[in-house]
């Protein structure tokens, strides 16, 4: 038996003759030794994996994956014009539409996009500088790889052009290119019942061309005025599309315009020598060189006449123009091309202009309210070119414009007189003229028959017709 308060100093261990006693130093030797084995042979299990590994197996380790950021590739050059592009590369597409307050570098972030990519792009020079300026409702599609790197961009920049942008072995490269288009030629005829404007739109004309047909029948025929029900008309035009889209029409390439029993045709011609203009079928030009009524009015307050009743004097004597009324501050316009050689006040005129035109034919502007700034004795005036506004001084009971034309110094009536016409059609061009004249009105032909079959009535496309220059 042991005493009650010594230890046991002793391990046992089996032998041949049962357990023996082994002193503690020999224990603490043994474990020591037997430790530093194991390390040793753990040491170099661990070199023969690594050797394993670099010779070409895989080993996957469990565990959260650090990405390590590619290099943001250098900002390049824009595209040197006709050069290609890169070609598009393969990616995430995200469409971005841009809102109100939205700015690029906002976009950007919210889409997780690189900023220093956005940077290299911004500073392409002109053809990235739409960026600048993005406005709500448009849309900038981008690809990008899975860090966030755009790997392009392209946005239509305005009606007509896009912007793409791509990442290239040198850095971003830019370019600027049109928007395809094509041009057919579409149709509208009409007949006035209320207004030209009801019957245009009810053709299918937007305003914009219901302005053109009035501004090419201006010399012939008074709108306000002359139009009455059952007049007609038949319009061929530019129809612009892009990306099968519809956008802004083009011109009026031919109309017919029927009233009182006429008919009033025109054509539209580029000659060879890049000169576009309108004309009758038979080559004149439909400009006039003077225009019988200058203002935008409201009603013929007064006519021309040798006995009318002054309303101010109180007594009849000429009327040797026609009264425009119209609201004060209505631009006035110089009737055609001239020189003006009256500016100042002039009795019961009041404020007057008069403007000295070619073959002896000049106008009278009376009753502005003011004169247009610049504007003096000896200035060169052109036809439509704003010379002052209506008002009312001098002799007048309310605000209109006193119009004039007199020819060798003789008042005639603006409103019937034969006016001078503008350059008509060279010679040498008519031969082409003629050629392109039959193809247009071929086309206005078929408006009308198509009309008179019933097939028709408000319009449509014309496909497959050539359009004139």
């Amino acid at each position: 038996m042991t005493a009650p308060n010594s230890q046991l100093r002793v391990d046992y261990k089996p032998s041949d003759d049962g357990f023996v006693r082994e002193p503690a130093p020999q224990r603490v030797r043994y474990r020591f030794w037997l430790l530093l084995i194991i390390v040793i042979s753990g040491s170099f299990a661990f070199q023969l994996l690594s050797h394993t590994a670099s010779a070409g197996h895989t080993l996957t380790v469990a565990g959260p994956i650090t990405r390590t950021a590619e290099p943001t590739p250098a900002a390049g050059t824009p595209a040197a014009p006709g050069s290609a592009l890169p070609p598009a590369p393969a990616g995430i597409h995200v469409a971005i539409n841009v809102r109100r307050g939205d700015s690029l570098a906002r976009l950007f972030a919210a889409n997780n996009l690189n900023a220093a990519d956005l940077d290299a792009i911004m500073h392409l020079g002109n053809p990235t500088k739409p960026l600048e300026t993005i406005l709500p409702g448009e849309r900038i599609d981008v690809v990008h790889d899975t860090q966030g790197h755009v790997l392009s961009l392209h946005t239509q920049v305005d009606s007509a052009h896009v912007l793409d942008v791509r990442q290239s072995a040198q850095g971003y490269v830019a370019g600027i290119s049109e928007i395809p288009t094509t041009v057919h030629i579409a149709y509208a005829h009409g007949v006035i019942e209320n207004s030209l404007f009801d019957a245009a739109s009810r053709a299918g004309l937007s305003d914009n061309e219901t302005m053109q047909l009035i501004h090419l029948y201006a010399w012939d025929i008074d709108f306000a005025h002359d139009i009455q029900s059952g007049d007609s008309f038949s319009v061929l035009y530019q129809k612009v599309q892009r990306q099968g889209q519809a956008v802004v029409n083009g011109p009026i390439v031919a109309a017919s315009f029927t009233t009182d029993g006429k008919t009033y045709r025109v054509l539209r011609y580029t000659d060879p020598g890049g000169h576009t203009g309108y004309y009758t079928p038979d080559g004149h030009n439909i400009r006039k060189a003077l225009l019988r009524a200058p203002v935008s009015y409201t009603r013929i307050s007064s006519g021309f006449s040798l006995h009318r009743l002054n309303p101010v004097l109180g007594y009849t004597r000429a009327h040797q123009g026609v009264d425009y009324a119209a609201p004060t501050g209505t631009p006035i316009k110089a009737a055609g091309d001239g020189r003006i050689v009256f500016r100042g006040r002039k009795g019961g005129y009041g404020n007057c202009i008069v403007i000295r035109h070619g073959g002896g034919y000049s106008t009278l502007y009376a009753h502005m309210s003011h004169f247009r700034r610049r504007l003096h004795v000896g200035s060169h005036v052109k036809q439509d070119q704003v010379i002052g506004y209506v008002g009312m001084t001098g002799l007048a009971t309310g605000p209109h414009l006193h119009f004039e034309v007199r020819v060798d110094g003789v008042p005639r009536n603006p409103r019937t007189v034969k006016l001078p016409d503008a350059a008509p059609i060279l010679a040498r061009y008519m031969p082409d003229f003629k050629r392109r004249r039959g193809v247009l009105l071929a086309q206005l032909d078929n408006v009308n028959t198509a009309k008179l079959a019933g097939t028709t009535a408000t319009g449509g496309d014309k496909q497959n017709i050539g359009a004139a220059r």
